[in-house]
């Protein structure tokens, strides 16, 4: 039996640094992910994401801690609570047996076993931008909630900005890292591989759940473009009693002159 833990523990990682110091072999390297074997005598990987994910098969706790710490100081915005998931493989099976947390696999060949890690940490990275756009959706409800009960929009135009900048941030770094729900290239050229690739998909309904997510952001979106509207409307509002006023002063004072002459 194998388990495979993947984490998110940091917006991002310098993957490019991490790999002039980390010392194994590296079966896959690109710009976005370094793949790794640790131990040629066991199942023994690493498996490292730009977008802040480390993914582990055949480490023990402690192991995995250690990895952790050693690659912090290569970690942009380092979280203090992990998003995990983590998966049972089950090795030599009849066929392919896809379950909940479980799988059991026909061969546990190298590239199938990075399949599998990096659909596990495709999983967690949902996760993460699942609870990023819940956190969205919630502040969006509260503005909404009190314009519907105060007929107002209790939100300056710096707080606004701030909320429009966090947005954006999510929805670009969702956009930059949409590759990550990308098949592998090795699926394309193995049945075996691309039957693998597609019941992991339906186990963790990566799909699915990447769907709720654009859709999420696009209700937050439609709320913000109201929210501006609102604020330039109120703004404008202003401005026109601004300008009333100004008028009407300059009307007192042609009128006081008149008088006074």
């Amino acid at each position: 039996m194998l388990k495979v833990m993947s984490l998110q523990i940091a917006d991002s990682i310098d993957i490019k640094q991490f790999k002039t110091v980390f010392k194994a072999e590296l079966l896959h390297g690109d710009s976005d992910e370094l793949f790794y074997r640790v131990k040629t005598q066991e199942k023994k990987f690493a498996y490292i994401f730009k977008y802040g994910i480390v993914s582990f098969l055949g480490y023990n706790e402690v192991e995995i801690m250690g990895f952790i710490q050693a690659i912090t100081p290569y970690c942009k915005n380092p979280f203090d609570q992990h998003i995990s998931d983590e998966f049972d493989i089950e090795v030599n099976a009849g066929r392919n047996k896809f379950g909940f947390n479980k799988l059991e696999i026909e061969k546990a060949s190298t590239d199938s076993l990075r399949l599998i890690m990096l659909n596990v940490s495709q999983s967690v990275a949902l996760d993460h931008f699942s609870h990023q756009t819940n956190l969205l959706l919630e502040e969006t409800t509260f503005h909404t909630q009190q314009l519907e009960r105060k007929g107002r929009l209790d939100l300056s135009g710096a707080n606004l900005k701030k909320y429009i900048g966090r947005t954006l941030n999510l929805k670009n770094r969702i956009e930059v890292n949409l590759y990550i729900f990308d098949s592998p290239e090795e699926t394309w050229e193995d049945e075996d591989l691309n039957r693998l690739d597609i019941g992991l998909k339906r186990t963790f309904d990566l799909q699915a759940r990447f769907k709720t997510i654009r859709e999420g952001l696009d209700i937050v979106k439609e709320n913000l473009d109201l929210f501006k509207d609102l604020l330039q409307y109120r703004k404008s509002m202003a401005l026109e009693w601004i300008i009333i006023i100004l008028i009407l002063v300059e009307v007192i004072n042609l009128f006081i002159e008149k008088l006074m002459g």
